[in-house]
């Protein structure tokens, strides 16, 4: 607005994950972190929010990077092209990583704006305008993988009074298992606002037939932290197992230990001597370019209390 103020619908998601208005405030649009809150995605996304989030480079640059990952965890075969389901697909920022993959691809997205831009860019990929909280409009055993950047929060949300997250959830993952063929995977990567609304999310996935798990991107950094939900339709591989997250090796992580800091910090080896230990240091001080006092009988000899 031209206040730089808009109404945010102060919710609920105590018990169910499930974002309710419970009464309305205003509040700086500085202020608003998640997008889901401002408004529907149809209209947030309008002509002019849609043109910034197509030229912003830094915006380009994640989309192309989570993208990637998504297409990397399908684990699609090297030695022939697929046929990849963009959800949420936008203006085809996220279709571009799948066409450098060498796949083909369709997207569906609720934004005219943003559809508007796929289609001026002349992107490689079919756009289809679709709430996938309505479902999925393709036939049955129609994909060979599924990628989705930044979508499925939205659905958590009541936007309007006849949505109703559960069955919006449900259709979507009902009618996206059918167009999927078996064995076929399809990877999220998703914003979670509370475990309450992953779990949600999750429980619709299960209950409409798919397997899976979710995979963590280096899960003890706030700002790169990437939660990516990995479905299979149908019965998985034999003995296939969730990909490991990046950043989850044992050189990357937190070690912990038992043993109660004092705070008395230990100065040396107990295997080396008061003189060797002096000497070593130094060496080290020396090898920086520091000025070090020359060595001489007196190095490290205790003195005594008394002149």
């Amino acid at each position: 607005s031209i206040l730089g103020i808009c109404c945010k619908a102060v919710v609920s998601t105590q018990s169910t994950g499930i974002t309710r208005p419970l009464y309305v405030v205003a509040v700086p649009i500085s202020e608003m972190s998640r997008p889901e809150h401002i408004g529907p995605p149809e209209l947030f996304y309008n002509e002019s929010e849609a043109v910034k989030y197509t030229n912003n480079t830094r915006i380009i640059e994640i989309q192309m990077s989570m993208s990637s990952r998504a297409i990397e965890l399908l684990n699609l075969p090297d030695d022939q092209p697929s046929f990849i389901l963009d959800v949420g697909c936008g203006s085809g920022l996220s279709g571009e990583g799948i066409t450098e993959a060498g796949h083909y691809w369709v997207g569906m997205d609720i934004s005219p704006s943003m559809l508007e831009i796929a289609v001026e860019r002349e992107t490689d990929g079919d756009v289809v305008l679709s709430d996938i909280g309505e479902g999925v409009p393709f036939r049955a055993g129609a994909f060979d993988g599924v990628i989705s950047i930044s979508v499925l929060q939205w659905l958590c949300n009541a936007d309007k009074v006849s949505h109703n997250p559960f069955k919006r959830l449900k259709r979507f993952f009902t009618m996206l298992y059918s167009s999927m063929r078996s064995g076929g995977r399809a990877v999220f990567q998703v914003y979670p606002e509370s475990p309450k609304q992953m779990e949600l999310i999750t429980e619709q996935a299960t209950r409409c037939g798919f397997t899976g798990g979710v995979v963590v991107d280096f899960p003890n950094s706030t700002k790169a932290k990437k939660i990516f939900l990995c479905l299979f339709a149908g019965t998985p591989v034999a003995n296939y197992k969730l990909p490991q997250g990046l950043g989850t090796e044992d050189e990357n992580t937190v070690q912990y230990s038992n043993d109660r800091f004092t705070g008395k910090k230990r100065r040396r080896n107990g295997d080396v001597s008061r003189k060797e230990w002096i000497q070593n240091k130094k060496q080290k001080m020396r090898a920086k370019g520091k000025e070090v006092t020359a060595d001489s009988k007196y190095t490290a000899r205790k003195r005594k209390p008394k002149f």
